[in-house]
């Protein structure tokens, strides 16, 4: 997963990422930009979990949905 392309993409992106994670606000995710340590940050805090976690649904979300 090459998150230079997902920054890239992260405007066509957010609405899929909204509706996977949809706790998550828009301004949260304007803010997020793209950047995985942002976007796992805000996963921990908004459904309580582990670091690794949300690193592991951020991973699963991205690599099998194919979404970049």
């Amino acid at each position: 997963m090459n998150w230079d392309i997902i920054q890239g993409k992260w405007d066509q992106l957010k609405g899929s990422v909204k509706e996977k994670w949809d706790d998550l606000t828009d301004d949260e995710l304007t803010q997020i930009s793209g950047q995985q340590d942002k976007l796992s940050g805000k996963l921990q805090e908004k459904y309580g979990w582990t670091k690794e976690q949300a690193e592991d649904e951020i991973n699963r979300f991205f690599v099998d949905k194919d979404r970049v």
